[in-house]
């Protein structure tokens, strides 16, 4: 039985090279050393009861009320608190914010005070962001044959099961940062990157199988766990869940009709985006991780924790020490240089992934702060910057009018408008 942290979830992202597009899976190590870039109160009435928000930790506010769902693992509350004033369209020759969205991939808490740390940090910024539960993450090992996973043997997965003390840990921060304005969108389930059980041949029935179980480990974890001491999870996951990010950024092409038939409005999954402005793929928005640039190479790395790993220690996670200092700084300023890249010219707005992982000492959880901690003295300076979730990053982009998006989308990587934005985005074509 696993005890303490699940590891590497696997090499998470296709990578991008000088060579080309390659597969980050299993076996990949030998591929990653040639430049691999992408892997309050109220009234009782109706069953309603009062909900308190006890345990939602720092800033979040008690919502009025809250009605049970299903077995009581979960229970609607209302609307979300702490989210940001409906948007509004641009108008004529209004320069676009610079979005930045920091997501999470698994969102398990395994001891590390990763999870905690992280919410903390974006309460002092004001930021929001997204978490991409995994569904086995709050089911016990115990429970392991619930799990049906396409193309593999019942029960099994290529990440751990969590202790039960850490699906408890897991189960208060996932409430603390749904209570707080973030985002839980879905990671799906046993991460399978290789071989012929990998999500890449999965069809879009297959991927409906799957988020369903996904969602059924977050809605059932009570029935599942036999606890009954523990609050429940303040949403209703049936109407939050609204995108996810695939394994190893893998199968998207299927997943894509289902998100759509479920209602989905973003996927993460695209792997070797650009730094441009998105675009919609069988009507869902598609968000990718980024080349960016890395610094003291010619090539450019995905946007995500592991793909950085994957060049500087060849896949290992517990490389000599002596790196460590280095490759932080550099993971640092590739964050900050994606962010002034697109800040600086285009706008596009810039996606970071990551995992509540100590590899390499933990550099790259300090990197990410440190790029995030760059970004809000920016904003402080008074530039109009976003730390958003992708949920409320599509709310915005529903809000704005096809043709400006259109215009937004014909600035190439590091391309600053013609004649300023008021000039650029005063002469996009309108409709009567």
């Amino acid at each position: 039985m696993r005890t303490s942290t699940p590891g590497p979830t696997r090499p998470t992202g296709r990578t991008l090279s000088r060579r080309g597009a390659l597969g980050l899976g299993a076996g990949a190590a030998a591929a990653a050393a040639v430049g691999l870039t992408g892997c309050g109160g109220g009234a009782h009435s109706d069953g309603l009861k009062p909900h308190t928000g006890a345990g939602a930790g720092p800033g979040a506010e008690p919502t009025v009320t809250a009605r049970p769902l299903g077995d009581g693992s979960t229970e609607f509350t209302g609307k979300q608190p702490h989210q940001p004033a409906a948007p509004e369209p641009l108008e004529p020759g209004q320069a676009p914010p610079q979005f930045v969205v920091f997501s999470w991939d698994g969102a398990g808490d395994v001891g590390n005070g990763l999870f905690p740390r992280f919410l903390d940090l974006a309460g002092e910024h004001e930021a929001h962001m997204t978490f991409f539960l995994s569904g086995l993450y709050l089911l016990p090992e115990s429970k392991k044959r619930l799990y049906e996973p396409p193309n593999n043997p019942r029960g099994a997965s290529d990440i751990g099961y969590l202790t039960d003390a850490h699906i408890k840990e897991t189960l208060k921060n996932v409430r603390r940062a749904w209570l707080e304005g973030h985002e839980i969108g879905t990671h799906f389930n046993g991460h399978f990157c290789a071989g012929s059980g990998s999500v890449a041949h999965w069809t879009p029935a297959q991927w409906r199988s799957e988020i369903d179980q996904a969602k059924k480990f977050v809605t059932e974890w009570r029935t599942n766990t036999g606890w009954t001491d523990l609050p429940a999870l303040p949403f209703d996951y049936d109407k939050e869940l609204v995108g996810g990010r695939t394994p190893c950024l893998l199968g998207q092409d299927n997943l894509l009709p289902t998100a759509r038939e479920l209602g989905w409005r973003y996927d993460a999954s695209s792997p070797g985006g650009r730094q441009v402005w998105p675009v919609k793929r069988n009507g869902v928005w598609d968000l990718p991780l980024q080349q960016i640039p890395f610094p003291g190479h010619s090539f450019e790395v995905l946007s995500m924790d592991y793909n950085m790993l994957a060049n500087q220690s060849v896949n290992s996670t517990k490389a000599p020490a002596y790196n460590y200092p280095g490759w932080r700084r550099q993971a640092a300023q590739s964050y900050i240089s994606g962010f002034r890249r697109a800040y600086e010219t285009n706008r596009a707005p810039f996606f970071i992934g990551n995992h509540f992982e100590e590899w390499n000492g933990g550099l790259y959880m300090d990197a990410v702060e440190e790029a995030l901690e760059h970004i809000a003295r920016e904003k402080e300076k008074g530039g109009d910057i976003r730390l958003v979730s992708f949920r409320q990053f599509t709310d915005w982009l529903d809000a704005q009018r096809p043709e400006v998006l259109d215009t937004l989308r014909t600035l190439e990587v590091g391309t600053a408008p013609a004649g300023g934005w008021n000039t650029f985005l005063k002469a996009a074509p309108t409709t009567t």
